[in-house]
Protein backbone atom coordinates (compact mmCIF):
# COMPACT_ATOMS: atom_id res chain seq x y z
CA UNK A 1 0.00 0.00 0.00
CA UNK A 2 1.61 3.22 -1.27
CA UNK A 3 1.04 5.68 1.75
CA UNK A 4 -0.26 8.97 0.70
CA UNK A 5 -1.41 11.64 3.13
CA UNK A 6 -0.13 11.61 6.61
CA UNK A 7 -3.66 12.57 8.92
CA UNK A 8 -3.34 15.27 11.36
CA UNK A 9 -3.93 15.27 14.99
CA UNK A 10 -7.25 15.42 15.30
CA UNK A 11 -10.23 12.85 15.36
CA UNK A 12 -11.38 11.15 12.13
CA UNK A 13 -15.04 9.61 10.88
CA UNK A 14 -15.18 7.01 8.24
CA UNK A 15 -15.79 9.73 5.64
CA UNK A 16 -12.84 11.68 5.98
CA UNK A 17 -11.00 9.03 5.29
CA UNK A 18 -9.51 7.59 1.86
CA UNK A 19 -7.32 4.71 0.82
CA UNK A 20 -3.43 5.62 1.54
CA UNK A 21 -3.74 8.07 4.68
CA UNK A 22 -1.57 6.99 7.30
CA UNK A 23 -0.41 7.64 10.96
CA UNK A 24 2.22 6.40 13.42
CA UNK A 25 1.20 5.41 16.84
CA UNK A 26 3.02 6.46 20.04
CA UNK A 27 5.65 4.01 21.31
CA UNK A 28 5.39 1.63 24.54
CA UNK A 29 8.34 0.06 25.83
CA UNK A 30 6.83 -3.57 26.58
CA UNK A 31 7.59 -4.53 30.00
CA UNK A 32 8.02 -7.84 31.65
CA UNK A 33 4.92 -5.94 34.04
CA UNK A 34 2.66 -6.06 30.82
CA UNK A 35 4.12 -9.52 30.38
CA UNK A 36 2.78 -10.72 33.92
CA UNK A 37 -0.20 -9.46 34.26
CA UNK A 38 -1.12 -10.36 30.79
CA UNK A 39 -0.69 -13.95 31.60
CA UNK A 40 -2.44 -13.67 34.94
CA UNK A 41 -5.45 -12.09 32.50
CA UNK A 42 -5.08 -15.15 29.96
CA UNK A 43 -3.98 -17.96 31.93
CA UNK A 44 -0.89 -18.55 29.35
CA UNK A 45 2.02 -19.04 32.13
CA UNK A 46 3.81 -20.66 29.21
CA UNK A 47 7.62 -20.81 30.29
CA UNK A 48 8.81 -18.63 27.39
CA UNK A 49 7.19 -15.69 28.68
CA UNK A 50 7.76 -16.11 31.95
CA UNK A 51 11.71 -17.08 32.46
CA UNK A 52 14.52 -15.76 30.53
CA UNK A 53 16.15 -19.36 31.33
CA UNK A 54 13.34 -20.73 29.69
CA UNK A 55 13.38 -19.03 26.60
CA UNK A 56 16.79 -19.16 26.07
CA UNK A 57 16.51 -22.94 26.79
CA UNK A 58 14.71 -22.09 23.22
CA UNK A 59 17.11 -19.58 21.44
CA UNK A 60 15.60 -16.68 23.08
CA UNK A 61 17.78 -13.80 24.62
CA UNK A 62 15.21 -13.35 27.14
CA UNK A 63 11.73 -13.97 27.81
CA UNK A 64 9.19 -13.01 24.94
CA UNK A 65 5.95 -11.68 25.18
CA UNK A 66 2.66 -13.10 24.46
CA UNK A 67 1.99 -12.87 20.41
CA UNK A 68 -1.25 -11.62 21.63
CA UNK A 69 -0.09 -9.07 24.27
CA UNK A 70 1.45 -7.30 21.90
CA UNK A 71 -1.54 -7.32 19.35
CA UNK A 72 -3.45 -5.76 22.05
CA UNK A 73 -1.06 -3.33 23.29
CA UNK A 74 -0.68 -2.54 19.55
CA UNK A 75 -4.65 -1.86 19.37
CA UNK A 76 -4.56 0.12 22.48
CA UNK A 77 -1.93 2.51 21.24
CA UNK A 78 -4.41 3.09 18.07
CA UNK A 79 -6.34 4.70 20.37
CA UNK A 80 -4.00 6.52 22.07
CA UNK A 81 -2.47 8.12 18.92
CA UNK A 82 -3.25 12.06 18.03
CA UNK A 83 -4.96 11.07 14.70
CA UNK A 84 -7.78 9.22 16.57
CA UNK A 85 -10.55 6.75 14.61
CA UNK A 86 -14.45 7.46 15.63
CA UNK A 87 -14.45 4.04 16.19
CA UNK A 88 -17.61 1.82 17.44
CA UNK A 89 -16.27 -1.93 16.86
CA UNK A 90 -13.43 -3.65 15.64
CA UNK A 91 -15.33 -6.55 13.23
CA UNK A 92 -11.93 -8.92 12.83
CA UNK A 93 -8.06 -9.19 12.26
CA UNK A 94 -5.32 -11.13 9.94
CA UNK A 95 -2.31 -11.05 12.29
CA UNK A 96 1.18 -12.35 11.78
CA UNK A 97 3.68 -12.42 14.83
CA UNK A 98 7.12 -11.72 12.49
CA UNK A 99 9.64 -11.85 15.14
CA UNK A 100 9.57 -11.92 18.83
CA UNK A 101 9.21 -9.14 21.49
CA UNK A 102 11.41 -9.07 23.85
CA UNK A 103 11.03 -7.44 28.09
CA UNK A 104 12.10 -4.10 27.53
CA UNK A 105 11.51 -3.57 23.52
CA UNK A 106 10.05 -0.47 22.48
CA UNK A 107 7.16 -0.76 19.72
CA UNK A 108 5.10 1.25 18.21
CA UNK A 109 2.87 1.30 15.16
CA UNK A 110 1.99 2.83 11.36
CA UNK A 111 -1.73 2.46 10.31
CA UNK A 112 -2.57 3.29 7.06
CA UNK A 113 -6.12 2.62 5.57
CA UNK A 114 -6.01 -0.04 2.42
CA UNK A 115 -9.78 0.16 1.96
CA UNK A 116 -13.32 1.41 3.19
CA UNK A 117 -17.00 0.59 2.26
CA UNK A 118 -20.00 1.28 3.69
CA UNK A 119 -22.86 -0.83 5.66
CA UNK A 120 -26.62 -1.37 5.30
CA UNK A 121 -26.36 0.99 8.37
CA UNK A 122 -26.21 4.55 6.88
CA UNK A 123 -24.33 6.04 9.87
CA UNK A 124 -21.62 3.10 9.70
CA UNK A 125 -18.37 2.36 7.36
CA UNK A 126 -16.20 0.14 7.26
CA UNK A 127 -12.25 0.44 7.33
CA UNK A 128 -9.92 -2.05 6.34
CA UNK A 129 -6.52 -0.95 8.14
CA UNK A 130 -3.02 -2.14 7.53
CA UNK A 131 -1.10 -2.28 10.64
CA UNK A 132 3.06 -1.87 10.67
CA UNK A 133 4.26 -2.89 14.01
CA UNK A 134 8.44 -2.49 14.40
CA UNK A 135 10.99 -2.22 17.87
CA UNK A 136 13.22 0.00 18.46
CA UNK A 137 15.54 -1.39 15.68
CA UNK A 138 12.84 -0.84 13.03
CA UNK A 139 12.50 -4.55 12.47
CA UNK A 140 8.76 -5.51 11.92
CA UNK A 141 7.87 -7.65 14.38
CA UNK A 142 3.82 -7.98 14.11
CA UNK A 143 1.85 -7.32 10.90
CA UNK A 144 -1.77 -7.24 9.44
CA UNK A 145 -5.16 -5.95 8.83
CA UNK A 146 -8.16 -4.95 11.02
CA UNK A 147 -11.46 -4.08 9.83
CA UNK A 148 -13.03 -1.25 12.25
CA UNK A 149 -16.47 -0.32 12.08
CA UNK A 150 -16.86 3.74 12.20
CA UNK A 151 -18.82 6.58 12.53
CA UNK A 152 -19.68 8.48 9.70
CA UNK A 153 -19.37 11.93 9.50
CA UNK A 154 -23.21 12.70 10.31
CA UNK A 155 -22.70 10.31 13.59
CA UNK A 156 -19.32 11.33 14.67
CA UNK A 157 -19.21 13.78 17.28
Amino acid sequence: MERKRMLEHRSYAYDDLIPGDWFATPELVVEASHIDRFAELSGDFFDIHMSDAAAQKLGFPLRVAHGLLVLSLTDGLKNQSASRLEAVASLGWNWSFNRPVFAGDTIHAVIAVLDKRPTAKPGRGIAKLQFEVTNQRGETVQSGTNELMMLRASEAG
